[in-house]
């Protein structure tokens, strides 16, 4: 009888044992999958609230008109992504940026597929780049938008553990192709949805978007829409994210 006891004991305690087991291997799955590095496109909110989002990393022509039209237009909240080598040739512009009040996030340093290479030189050219950065504006940045938006699951492990937020799009105008200023304002106004980052250009090769803003922010202003950096709506709603 005493031996039937202990068995019974024996596998009460192995059954306990497995599932205190299981319960924490389940938590440790749960939380590894949380930290998958991932790329943030939008946020999920009912709010009418977008991310006027601009890359610039050539060019003195479209810069300056573009931060003319987002004072007229009373715009106090954008992210610019700002490549490193434009910032040292062109300081004055963003510290204008930066003086407006508007978000600064990177734009990597030389423009190629981050994809492409390896591990330590994503790191060498994105820290070129905050430290340019850093250099003309005093901001360290912790958002970054990889050139062309390249990337893939190794190179967001990377800058994630580098500290960067990826941002993404959810609407792309494709003003970089230059389609037309009612292409580009349509594409904008028939995509945006709450909680979108919207992706434009205010390098050189833009060449359509300083008459096309006007009409996007009018235009979103009319659907109810009001703008925020993309930390500020980030802060605001459950994030949207892609592993690639």
């Amino acid at each position: 009888m005493q031996d039937v006891k202990r068995i019974f004991t024996l596998t009460a305690v192995i059954a306990l044992f497995m599932a205190v087991l299981f319960a924490v291997s389940g938590r440790s799955q749960v939380f590894a999958a949380e930290k998958k590095p991932a790329a943030i496109y939008k946020v999920d909110t009912d709010k009418k609230v977008v991310a006027l989002t601009f890359d610039i990393s050539w060019g003195n022509k479209v810069p300056e008109p573009v931060l003319e039209v987002l004072k007229t237009k009373h715009v106090e909240k954008a992210t610019f992504f700002l490549s490193g080598p434009w910032t040292l040739r062109h300081p004055e512009v963003a510290k204008q940026i930066k003086s407006m009040g508007y978000e600064i996030g990177s734009h990597g340093n030389l423009h190629k597929d981050f994809s492409n290479y390896p591990d330590n030189w994503i790191r060498e050219q994105t820290a070129l780049a905050s430290k340019a950065i850093k250099q003309v504006t005093g901001v360290t940045p912790k958002l970054i938008r990889t050139p062309n938006g390249d990337f893939n699951p190794r190179v967001l492990k990377c800058l994630n553990g580098m500290g960067y937020k990826v941002i993404q799009w959810n609407t792309d105008s494709l003003d970089w192709k230059n389609p037309g200023t009612s292409a580009i304002v349509g594409r904008v106004l028939n995509r945006a949805v709450p909680g979108d980052i919207i992706l434009m250009h205010a390098s050189d090769s833009s060449k359509q978007i300083v008459d096309a803003l006007p009409q996007i922010v009018d235009g979103l202003r009319a659907k109810g829409y009001k703008f925020a950096t993309v930390s500020e709506l980030l802060n605001q709603a459950s994030v949207q994210s892609k592993l690639q």
